[in-house]
């Protein structure tokens, strides 16, 4: 039986954990929101800490689990990839861990876990002239959708409802409308696509886990807080 290592303190969710000895085919996901979640919470990038953001305004529930993808960052090479796809050339991009939506038929109360989930595509989506990708996968193992390998094999409805939750979720009554578009659907290869680059972004800002120890101590001053769905 392996020795597990020991720590004296808990991992940082992205700078300490890696994205999975098999990624990007199989990815571990650090989990923020669930559907039933009626606040928001998001990760402090600072502390390592899941705090609540800010209750919910509007009716706007992501119908997934929602997250991220542990040691990626969505820079110049995702960026790259979505104006090679997209044909604009003023994208650049949102300077966030990359996220990931999970789907599995079992109700999970609430974030702030890890799972193992498997790409199986993707939105391109564009906020502003940010690239702004959201991987979909399924849980590893789960009875109902852990046999899924491409996004056309998602039912309809479901694949309609979350287009429609990321198209609308930062829309707010009252405020003058934002510039979210959803520029591609794509399948599992481009996912994987995405994740790596967005693996080699993390490590062209933050280094590799030789220098982790270093890097953890500056998320903070090296993205931007995280403005994540809620």
């Amino acid at each position: 039986m392996k020795k597990p290592v020991q720590t004296t303190s808990q991992a940082h969710p992205w700078h300490g954990i890696t994205p999975g000895e098999e990624a990007p085919s199989i990815v571990t996901a650090y989990i923020e929101i669930v559907p039933t979640d009626a606040v928001k919470y998001e990760l402090d990038k600072e502390s390592g800490i899941l705090k609540l953001d800010r209750p919910q305004r509007f009716s706007s529930q992501c119908p997934t689990l929602y997250g991220f993808i542990p040691q990626t960052y969505c820079d110049e090479l995702v960026a790259k990839r979505c104006a090679e796809r997209t044909g604009r050339k003023d994208i650049q991009g949102d300077r966030d861990p990359i996220d990931i939506c999970v789907l599995t038929e079992k109700v999970i109360s609430n974030g702030n876990l890890l799972v193992r989930a498997v790409p199986i595509g993707g939105f391109r989506m564009v906020d502003g002239n940010e690239a702004d990708d959201k991987i979909i996968a399924v849980l590893e193992s789960d009875l109902v959708y852990g046999e899924l390998q491409h996004i056309a094999q998602l039912p309809r409805a479901l694949l309609d409802r979350l287009k429609h939750y990321f198209l609308t979720y930062k829309q707010i009554p009252g405020e003058g409308k934002r510039s979210v578009e959803i520029a591609e659907v794509y399948d599992q290869p481009e996912a994987l696509e995405v994740i790596k680059r967005s693996m080699k972004d993390y490590e062209r800002l933050y280094g590799t886990k030789a220098n982790m120890t270093e890097s953890r101590s500056r998320p903070a001053r090296k993205a931007r807080t995280r403005a994540r769905a809620s």
